[in-house]
């Protein structure tokens, strides 16, 4: 169990002997660095320096004494609340490390699901959406394969807050389905049913395209997930040039 924290201390931010001395401090409390050297297997001058360094980065706190320096560690709630602020702070940054990366590292990264729980997971990527979601959809053939669409996958995103715009053919499931658009945080543009008949659901969101195909039976579907910056931006245009011809100003 100790090595299972140890590792979990040191995904945390913490160096292993930086954890080991963590550790350490929650069974004895305020000790010299001499009884931390100890217990964590660490040489005295290796101990104090390192604990030092803690107690500059706010891990642990300091007491002097008649003879020595007592340290003890701050409480695991602390260890949680910056965990949580590096990640964030790195989520956060992620747009700007993705773009300094060299051209021959920005080729797409494409993920490839199999079977109904894979689709599943392609539909449950569109909730990383920021901003608007972009939507080619048949809507009838979507809601035979997934009777449960509306009070599932619909009703997470409209929690979410992401507003959709979404192209599908005119036919009686399009025109109810859009009928139900001002509850469901969405506008729905409809077109010729004979002419655009779709068969695979595509989703533009950040910098992802997600492409479902509903096949004959389970084992036919799959779905794809293309990560690209590039990819992106060519199928929002194309989806934009969609768009306006579905609302007759081309």
């Amino acid at each position: 169990m100790a090595k299972q924290i140890q590792h979990v201390l040191e995904a945390a931010g913490l160096h292993s002997r930086e954890a080991r001395l963590y550790l350490a401090g929650l069974q004895v409390g305020s000790a010299p660095a001499s009884e931390y050297a100890k217990l964590a297997k660490l040489n005295r001058v290796t101990a104090y320096n390192t604990l030092e360094d803690l107690v500059k980065r706010g891990y642990f706190t300091v007491e002097r004494k008649v003879r020595a320096k007592w340290y003890a560690p701050v409480a695991p709630e602390y260890l949680a609340v910056e965990a949580r602020k590096n990640a964030e702070a790195l989520d956060q940054s992620l747009p700007e490390l993705r773009s300094l990366r060299g051209a021959e590292h920005r080729r797409p990264h494409v993920r490839f699901f199999e079977g109904w729980e894979g689709v599943r997971r392609v539909y449950e990527d569109t909730f990383t959406a920021k901003g608007e979601l972009l939507n080619f959809a048949n809507s009838a053939v979507l809601r035979k394969y997934w009777p449960a669409y509306d009070a599932e996958y619909v009703a997470e995103r409209v929690k979410r807050g992401i507003h959709l715009r979404g192209i599908a053919p005119d036919d009686s499931t399009g025109r109810r389905v859009q009928g139900m658009d001002k509850d469901s945080l969405r506008e729905i543009r409809l077109v010729s049913a004979k002419d655009f008949d779709f068969r695979n659901e595509i989703n533009i969101y950040g910098n992802k395209v997600s492409i479902v195909t509903l096949g004959e039976d389970e084992e036919n579907l799959f779905g794809v997930i293309i990560e690209s910056k590039e990819v992106a931006e060519t199928q929002r245009q194309i989806f934009e040039m969609a768009w306006r011809y579905a609302g007759g100003k081309v």
